[in-house]
Formats: C-alpha cells, sequence, structure tokens
C-alpha cells in the first residue's frame, strides 16, 4: 500500500484547548457544539440524526468504518453532525451488503473528517468543563484566524434549529390501505420513528414544521 502523506488538523475548544490530528478525506473546517458518542456500532445512523443537527461529533470506539455505510441504514436523508473527529477511520470495508466507505459518504455529504485525535482524552476534558463550542480544521491550523471564526458561532443553548431538520414538504409513509392513520409533525423526526409505526401496521402522513392543525387534522379525519 502506498503510504499518503496527510496534513496536519486542529480542533480547537472554546476554552483555548487544542488537540492534534491529521486530516483526511475533504479539505475544510467545521464548527459547532462539541459531543460525543461510544457507541462501536450504528454510527450511520448517528450521523444522520438529526438531534445533532450542527454539533462536532467525537467517537470514543477506536475504529469507525469497519462495516461501511449502506443506504438503508439512515434516520434522515443527510448527515446532520457539522463535522467528525475520531480516531482511526477505516476507508475499506468489510460488510458484502455495505454500499460504500465512510470516507466517501462525508466527501459526497461535504462534511470535514479528522483523525489521529487522542479522542478520549478531548472527551474526559470536556465531561470535566462541560459542552462547550468547538472548531476543526485540516486545511489551516492558523489558531488566530480559527478563533475568530470560533467567537461568531453562536451558543447551542435555546438555538432553534428543528426548522432545519424539518422536511420541506408532506409525505406518506407506510401502507395507504392501514386503517391506522398518524399525522406527524416533524420537528426532527428519526426515520427508524416512521418505520417502525409502519411496521406496527400504521400509515402515517409527515408534515413540515409550519403546518397548521387543521392540516394535521385532516389526516386522522381521512380526508387528508
Amino acid at each position: 500500500m502506498k503510504y499518503q502523506k496527510r496534513n496536519k488538523a486542529i480542533v480547537l475548544l472554546e476554552d483555548g484547548t487544542i488537540f492534534f490530528g491529521k486530516s483526511i478525506g475533504i479539505e475544510g473546517s467545521a464548527f459547532g457544539e462539541i459531543c460525543f458518542n461510544t457507541g462501536m456500532t450504528g454510527y450511520q445512523e448517528v450521523f444522520t440524526d438529526p438531534s445533532y443537527y450542527g454539533q462536532l461529533m467525537i467517537t470514543t470506539n477506536a475504529h469507525i468504518g469497519n462495516y461501511g455505510v449502506k443506504e438503508d441504514e439512515v434516520e434522515s436523508n443527510q448527515i446532520n453532525i457539522s463535522g467528525l473527529i475520531c480516531k482511526n477511520l477505516n476507508t475499506n470495508f468489510s460488510r458484502t451488503s455495505g454500499d460504500g466507505n465512510l470516507n466517501k459518504y462525508f466527501s459526497m455529504n461535504n462534511k470535514v473528517i479528522i483523525t489521529d485525535v487522542d479522542t478520549r482524552a478531548v472527551v474526559r476534558h470536556i465531561r470535566d468543563k462541560g459542552a462547550m463550542n468547538a472548531i476543526i480544521s485540516n486545511s489551516t491550523i492558523d489558531l488566530i484566524e480559527l478563533q475568530n471564526i470560533l467567537n461568531s458561532v453562536p451558543s447551542m443553548q435555546g438555538l432553534e434549529l428543528s426548522s432545519k431538520v424539518s422536511t420541506n414538504k408532506p409525505y406518506f409513509f407506510g401502507d395507504e390501505q392501514s386503517k391506522i392513520k398518524i399525522a406527524v409533525l416533524d420537528l426532527g423526526i428519526k426515520t427508524n420513528i416512521l418505520r417502525c409505526l409502519s411496521e406496527r401496521g400504521c400509515f402515517l402522513k409527515v408534515f413540515p414544521i409550519e403546518s397548521s392543525y387543521e392540516e394535521l387534522k385532516k389526516v386522522l379525519e381521512g380526508s387528508q
């Protein structure tokens, strides 16, 4: 395997703490509130989960991407985290039913990844110091430039994000012959919730966030 030189990457926290890593995938910067996930599997569901919209995700498991990605293992139609911080990202995958590798999946969604970071040290720090904003970059390590960007990032507290992840137009989910009709107001609903309701014999109509009660009521009255 040919050695590929990778650029230095950086994690800059709101309190001034710095961690270094390596670049992988597309070049760029990403910012948001930093959070973490300890799961060994289910990473694609986490990355597409609307409840993580705009956050920087740390994966504490040492290897991410082992089994690739699959088209139907998503919680929405996009990656919702703003960027990924990990220790090792596998660019190959072992699952024969996989649709592709995680690195290309992030590149297709124009999302930044940085690797070779001591993720557990970062997690220990934010567990002690509390939630905070951060910025990651694999295109520049200019601290003044990154700090200026980070200073302009709004706090996640009280931020209205539901409209960012809501559907743009109504759509149906499940068996239209079902007698059980459910109106769903999408404030960031996970696809698996819809799937579970459908498997239990429900027919759903999912509405955008700005939909009125009268519109939702029509579904329950059978005049959708």
